[in-house]
């Protein structure tokens, strides 16, 4: 498995095929030729046996680029597939069941949208924190008060938890920076590379817009 840990990605793509018009093993391999840091297959409303074959292509090409691949929601596919860890939401398996499941050694991210989700989360063992929607997002349906919170709740979850924050929902290469300024480690992304043009363009660019901060 690969240990980079979470406080050093920048740049973390959400997998989505719906919103691309590519394949998503070919955005993933374009993403990580960008220099994406992380990658979550997610693939909403996919069947689990095609995440499952999706998600061993997936392991070969982050396998091979030395970058850690994280499994939505499924403890028991992180582990079929062996990926370096899982993201559960706040209606998923508690923290500290996913641990189980998952084992010691592999990652376990918890998305969080308030100060209190996010020590709760921190309490119960996760390692990362995905907090959002920032700016909005069309890619879940989300509620309304957890849609487009801004840099003002990354900045509040930041200072209440010693875990790294990863910003997600809406963000792009020109909003990327206020994110991270506000105290997150990196950020998160579907669309913005997923539907891309050119998705190595635009890992390229979201990272450059990051390290300008």
């Amino acid at each position: 498995m690969t240990q980079t840990p979470p406080d050093t990605w920048t740049t973390y793509l959400v997998t989505q095929e719906s919103v691309s018009d590519r394949s998503t093993p070919e955005v993933v391999r374009r993403a990580l030729s960008g220099g994406i840091d992380a990658v979550q297959l997610r693939e909403k409303g996919t069947a689990a046996v095609d995440r499952y074959e999706l998600g061993r292509q997936l392991r070969e090409l982050t396998r091979e680029a030395d970058v850690p691949l994280i499994v939505n929601d499924r403890a028991d596919l992180a582990r079929a597939i062996d990926a370096d860890g899982v993201h559960v939401g706040q209606s998923d398996l508690p923290v500290p069941v996913a641990r189980e499941l998952v084992g010691p050694d592999r990652i376990v991210g918890c998305s969080a949208s308030t100060a209190p989700e996010a020590r709760r989360a921190e309490e119960a063992g996760a390692d990362y924190l995905g907090v959002g929607a920032v700016y909005g997002t069309d890619s879940k349906d989300v509620a309304d008060r957890k849609d487009g919170i801004g840099p003002e709740r990354i900045a509040a979850i930041a200072e209440a938890t010693s875990i790294p924050v990863v910003g997600i929902g809406g963000i792009t290469a020109d909003n990327a920076g206020s994110v991270v300024e506000a105290g997150a480690a990196g950020v998160a992304v579907v669309g913005a590379i997923a539907a891309s043009s050119d998705p190595e363009g635009a890992t390229r660019g979201l990272r450059a817009a990051i390290e300008s901060e």
